[in-house]
């Protein structure tokens, strides 16, 4: 194989008892697990014991799915798995980057808690919601959103997958408007309008915050961001724009597919998931040609993902 990119999972991909055998199985995820407890206590019970419902609150997600995508990277890492670019989607971004080096474990976690709360009060105060839009295009979809009104393409998941953001009537009519058009949507489980406008609350919370906190750092890997599909600036002088890209985010659509196009174009072949579930493996699989994509959150899924790599035993 070629060269390797890990992609950090995002809010939606949690599942009750995530991670909890890579925990007993590896010291490195462990650690980080440990680490998160420490700065936010009961983040490992969440995790491994916490119900569907407790998971999906947006307070809880973030930093138990941050504490899972970082453990599961680090267990990698620990079997000499050094990738060439990372990727995070939405909130997998401030794992990529702690990942990376530009935040050390306690400011990621602090990070990621913080950009929970702030999007928690946003969620409260603008109320919205999303949908998952299949068998379109993204450019009938925009179009359509467009139609609909006060609903916007906030996801470029994959070429045939588009998630929009709005307000609840505003996304019932778009319901109708993509079954005329042929397509289908799927309500997603989550408690805001994510990466859209009515995010721009949370968007100038979490820049204060970087602003205050003078991060992120420089990223000692490649960090593709979400907002530009491009990696984050390591110049001298590009903090406040490191500081943009990551608190825009928020507020700004996910370019999946051309983050996913631009890693290919770099010479990234092996595209390896880390965190709960496979969404991210099952996008690059839909976006992507002669490529492999391969999960890693159990110790199984390790095993495997060291024996593609040519790594198993070290």
């Amino acid at each position: 194989m070629g060269k390797v990119a890990i992609l950090f999972a995002g809010q939606g991909a949690q599942w009750p008892g995530m991670c909890q055998e890579l925990y007993n199985a590896e010291p490195a995820a462990r650690e980080v697990f440990d680490l998160a407890d420490a700065v936010r206590p009961g983040t490992s019970a969440q995790c491994f014991s916490g119900t569907a419902e407790e998971l999906r609150e947006t307070a809880n997600t973030q930093p138990c799915v941050f504490a899972a995508d970082l453990a599961c990277a680090r267990a990698l890492a620990a079997h000499g798995v050094r990738p060439a670019a990372v990727a995070g989607f939405s909130l997998g971004e401030a794992a990529a980057l702690t990942f990376a080096g530009a935040l050390t474990d306690e400011q990621g976690m602090r990070l990621v808690s913080r950009r929970a709360k702030l999007m928690a009060d946003a969620a409260e105060q603008h109320p919205g919601a999303m949908r998952a839009v299949l068998k379109l295009d993204a450019e009938t979809v925009c179009s359509l959103a467009a139609e609909a009104g006060d609903a916007w393409p906030v996801n470029f998941n994959s070429p045939q997958q588009t998630v929009v953001a709005g307000l609840p009537e505003s996304l019932e009519k778009l319901d109708e408007l993509v079954r005329e058009a042929g397509g289908r949507s799927r309500t997603l489980a989550v408690s805001g309008a994510f990466h859209s406008p009515l995010m721009a609350d949370a968007a100038d919370g979490l820049a204060a915050y970087l602003e205050e906190a003078g991060l992120p750092g420089v990223p000692e890997v490649p960090v593709i961001s979400n907002v530009k599909a491009l990696p984050y600036p390591t110049d001298a002088g590009t903090l406040p724009r490191r500081q943009e890209l990551l608190s825009r985010q928020v507020c700004n659509p996910v370019q999946w597919v051309h983050t996913l196009e631009h890693l290919k174009d770099q010479g990234i072949d092996t595209f390896i998931e880390v965190g709960p579930g496979k969404t991210l493996t099952g996008l690059v699989s839909r976006t992507l040609e002669g490529v492999t994509a391969l999960p890693c959150e159990t110790p199984e899924q390790l095993e495997a993902v060291l024996e593609a790599l040519g790594k198993k035993g070290e």
